[in-house]
């Protein structure tokens, strides 16, 4: 019931984000679609459940939105100046960087962060290594790769998902 409960709040939440709409048909609609696409797929969609949404995690998912959102406004700079000036070294490679993540999710969501992030793009995971296209690529030391790359976001999915 745990796991059904926090894929229907998931999903209305989706569902409302979407929408964009507080009106009450949206809102029962919602849940109602949100109800039945939850009954057929809780079991496989999380192995979460309510317990997640402790006080300490919503503000470390909180704190993890902020890092995400000031590492996307830096990369968007960094490569807005190599566009505009074509002195500025460009130095693409795939770089192997060593996750120190244990939970599948937290993994994908680094991934997805540091992709998400411009100059940087996941292109594979095999268990704990992300082979990652980076634009600038400044070193192939391990400990430079996840400092430069991840160690922000890992730090806070640690608190997160552990």
């Amino acid at each position: 019931m745990n796991r059904f409960l926090f894929t229907f709040a998931i999903l209305w939440v989706i569902w409302i984000g979407l929408t964009s709409s507080f009106n009450i048909q949206e809102l029962i609609a919602g849940a109602v679609v949100s109800l039945i696409i939850a009954s057929f797929s809780y079991k496989t969609f999380t192995e979460y459940g309510l317990k997640f949404f402790s006080p300490k995690r919503i503000y470390y998912i909180f704190k993890y939105l902020v890092v995400f959102l000031i590492a996307l406004v830096k990369a968007n700079f960094d490569v807005a100046r190599r566009v505009i000036d074509p002195k500025l070294p460009i130095n693409p490679g795939i770089v192997e960087y060593k996750t120190q993540l244990t939970d599948n999710a937290a993994k994908v969501i680094l991934a997805d962060s540091i992709t998400l992030t411009p100059g940087t793009l996941t292109v594979d995971i095999r268990d704990d290594k992300l082979y990652i296209h980076w634009i600038d690529v400044v070193s192939k030391e391990p400990d430079i790769i996840y400092r430069e790359i991840g160690e922000k976001f890992e730090n806070v999915l640690k608190e997160i998902f552990q």
